[in-house]
């Protein structure tokens, strides 16, 4: 069958991608500023000031810490272009209460407190670190996993390495608050990472992490109101995990020195195949921190002989400010929903989608089926985009059957149709 013929056939959803996916949505209670995008709401001088305390040399390599360097050196990997459709996974302590949204820590110290005093009690006698413990995986199969994963037809997968939550789902030295250490006491990211590639599936991580500094930040009435009844996200034994109550300088150069160790950290264990940024990293004034980050990763890559990527949202990696111009990235767009881009869009792009109506699990979430994913991809793919679809694991480490069997019919509509899809 003709691809091009194929493709036009299939229902296409009509729409503005770009600019709704780079809409400005700030949080109105506290937990974010106009325009920061949930990044630490900082200045150029600080994110500097973090730069020079970084420990941690460049690997040797073309790339340097500029913006002419990554034009002059990166490129899209191969493997990229031609994948088409990959996996992207919210996973993480949020799964737990399985309530609102993936971002239940902010909720349940604001809009959401009633809520949870009903169903875990007050904030002083359990809070959002009492998930831990609770988060088991007890029945997490990466094996099995990653054989769902392969029979979907993806070609990647990215689960969430961290989310704006602060918990680290690998085996970690530079955070005490990881998945070996605590809760399922297993290396979550390095067990996938093994069965994955084992499929002959590309890997890589995404990391969410600089949003934390910014994502609870109660607003001064709540803040009060916390204090005062004794909220843990003012206990000093878990200040490093909330970083609230100290919204200083210093507390926030210590916080981008963290980060950068972190993806230091992931980018040396793991060697994912792409390492995917929220809106957390959009902001100019943190082109010093984001494009050392940039550095060392292409410099490493190129130590193992390794086509990877950054994959980050709006202007992120474009310094000019317009996404039609992302250097060393390739650019996100965020959740299709009922539109579409409005024509063919040069150079690398991808859009992540919930297989649901959330992305990390909640009891009530509305799954998707394999028609409507299907269409999306088709309709990305012939304006030469990639579509990355999430998915929503459980606390005890499963997929919902619902999950499951439109994953299982992508993959078996993809097995008949993909040569109209990949590498094209």
């Amino acid at each position: 069958m003709n691809k091009k013929t194929f493709l036009i056939r299939l229902p296409i959803f009509a729409f503005a991608l770009a600019a709704a996916a780079q809409t400005n949505n700030p949080m109105a209670d506290g937990g974010n500023s106009p325009g920061y995008d949930m990044a630490p709401e900082t200045r150029l001088e600080v994110v500097e000031a973090a730069v020079a305390q970084i420990p941690t040399k460049l690997p040797p390599g073309p790339f340097q810490p500029t913006w002419d360097s990554l034009k002059e050196n990166y490129r899209v990997p191969q493997w990229f272009a031609g994948a088409k459709f990959g996996l992207f996974m919210h996973w993480g302590l949020y799964s737990v209460p399985a309530h609102h949204n993936e971002w239940y820590e902010k909720h349940m110290y604001g809009a959401e407190r009633q809520w949870h005093v009903e169903h875990f009690g007050p904030q002083d006698k359990f809070g959002y670190k009492d998930f831990i413990p609770l988060f088991t995986q007890e029945k997490f199969d990466p094996d099995a996993w990653s054989e769902l994963f392969k029979k979907s037809g993806a070609k990647f997968v990215i689960p969430t390495a961290q989310h704006h939550d602060n918990f680290a789902m690998w085996d970690s030295a530079v955070t005490p608050f990881n998945a070996k250490q605590m809760g399922p006491k297993r290396d979550l990211i390095g067990d996938l990472a093994k069965a994955v590639r084992k499929q002959g599936l590309k890997f890589g991580v995404s990391n969410h992490g600089i949003e934390n500094f910014q994502f609870i930040n109660p607003p001064a009435g709540l803040a009060n109101l916390l204090k005062t009844n004794h909220a843990d996200l003012y206990d000093p034994k878990w200040a490093d995990f909330y970083n609230v109550a100290d919204r200083s300088d210093a507390a926030c150069e210590k916080f981008l020195v963290n980060w950068y160790a972190r993806n230091v950290e992931l980018i040396d264990k793991y060697q994912p195949d792409m390492l995917w940024f929220d809106n957390g990293v959009d902001q100019r004034y943190l082109d010093p921190l984001k494009l050392r980050v940039a550095a060392y990763y292409y410099n490493r890559a190129k130590e193992w002989g390794k086509e990877v990527s950054l994959s980050t949202k709006k202007a992120a990696y474009a310094p000019s400010g317009r996404n039609t111009e992302t250097i060393g990235s390739i650019i996100d767009f965020e959740k299709i929903g009922g539109r579409s881009l409005s024509g063919i869009r040069t150079g690398a792009w991808q859009v992540d989608e919930p297989i649901g109506s959330t992305w990390g699990y909640t009891s009530d979430m509305r799954i998707a089926g394999a028609g409507s994913i299907i269409s999306k991809l088709a309709d990305t793919v012939s304006k030469n985009g990639t579509l990355l679809l999430n998915l929503s694991p459980k606390a005890d480490g499963t997929f919902p059957p619902e999950q499951q069997n439109t994953l299982l019919e992508i993959g078996q509509w993809l097995g008949v149709n993909g040569e109209a899809i990949y590498d094209t």
